[in-house]
């Protein structure tokens, strides 16, 4: 069973009659990496938000890619495992724990990376939820929390990204031309054709002429934004400061991979305000209208030149 999304920090339960914030998790996400054979413990916080102690069961999810905006897929089902990738088949069995009123517990998950693992990227989530209060064994699934686990097996690992879509767009049509300087952005769209998670990042510019206008950083921060191996992902990036009438040239440059490897790429577009159109609209019919009136005139006279007078035979007298 998938299930697209995944639970933020603090998650409210869809009870209508419990409207209050019940579980938060930290961090929501962990970067690590493991050498086959050996093993290391994540340690994951949960705090209980409410105001009766709570027992939490810790539920190991491998997830796979949702959509292209980032939104993972968390594979819901116990006995099934991602077709690859799965970090679930690392991670040793977890117990359920009580967390007293407003205190947090610290939760260890062992993961040990078996020395016949294959090098690249690994994921899954551990979902807390709160177990019934019979004992029965039974999950609320309407008040869950995720942490998010990306692990790296190191190694020689392909390490391969496109640049598949570049476009500039306004209020999410791409274009060349805009009436308008609001609303414009990038779209960049990757494509990761390689064995581990990739995090590109880098830097987008915007020039008018030989002067830079805007300049704003790409994926800069910790933990980066990821794209799982044999997806893709796409990121709108708003560009600020754009002026008025004007051709204006977009560059960008994105660095991926442990080697840093770069993807450079330029495009233009032209902001022309509907003032401009407007008189350049009526210059144009003026030009047009010159001509026009030109040629009418070039052919009168044309024709006058060429025909004769008219002539008179000369009265004979008696």
């Amino acid at each position: 069973m998938l299930v697209a999304g995944v639970w933020p920090s603090v998650v409210s339960a869809q009870d209508a009659t419990n409207t209050a914030n019940t579980l938060k998790v930290s961090p929501v996400r962990t970067d690590l990496e493991i050498k086959p054979g050996e093993s290391k413990v994540v340690q994951i916080t949960v705090t209980n938000l409410t105001g009766g102690a709570i027992t939490v069961r810790p539920v190991a999810n491998d997830f796979v890619s949702g959509d292209e905006s980032g939104t993972p897929a968390l594979i819901l089902d116990e006995d099934q495992f991602a077709p690859s990738h799965s970090l679930k088949r690392f991670m040793a069995p977890l117990s359920d724990v009580t967390i007293p009123a407003e205190e947090s517990e610290t939760i260890e998950v062992v993961i040990t990376v078996p020395k016949t693992a294959q090098v690249g990227g690994y994921f899954g989530a551990v979902r807390f939820a709160p177990a019934s209060p019979d004992g029965g064994g039974q999950v609320n699934l309407s008040a869950s929390v995720a942490s998010l686990i990306l692990l790296t097996v190191p190694g020689d690992i392909n390490e391969s990204m496109e640049l598949t879509n570049f476009a500039i767009q306004q209020d999410g049509v791409a274009g060349s031309f805009f009436t308008s300087s609001e609303n414009i952005q990038v779209l960049a769209r990757f494509r990761n054709s390689s064995d581990v998670q990739l995090g590109p990042f880098g830097k987008v510019s915007v020039k008018n002429g030989d002067k830079v206008i805007y300049e704003t950083d790409f994926n800069n921060k910790s933990p980066r934004d990821v794209i799982l191996p044999d997806s893709a992902r796409r990121w709108e990036i708003p560009l600020n400061d754009i002026g008025g009438l004007g051709r204006y040239t977009v560059n960008a440059t994105f660095t991926y991979g442990q080697n840093n490897q770069t993807i450079e790429v330029a495009r233009s577009f032209w902001v022309i305000p509907v003032w401009a159109i407007i008189v350049a609209a009526i210059i144009l019919l003026l030009l047009i209208g010159g001509i026009v009136a030109g040629i009418l005139l070039y052919r009168r006279r044309k024709k006058n030149r060429t025909t004769p007078p008219d002539t008179q035979q000369p009265e004979q007298q008696s």
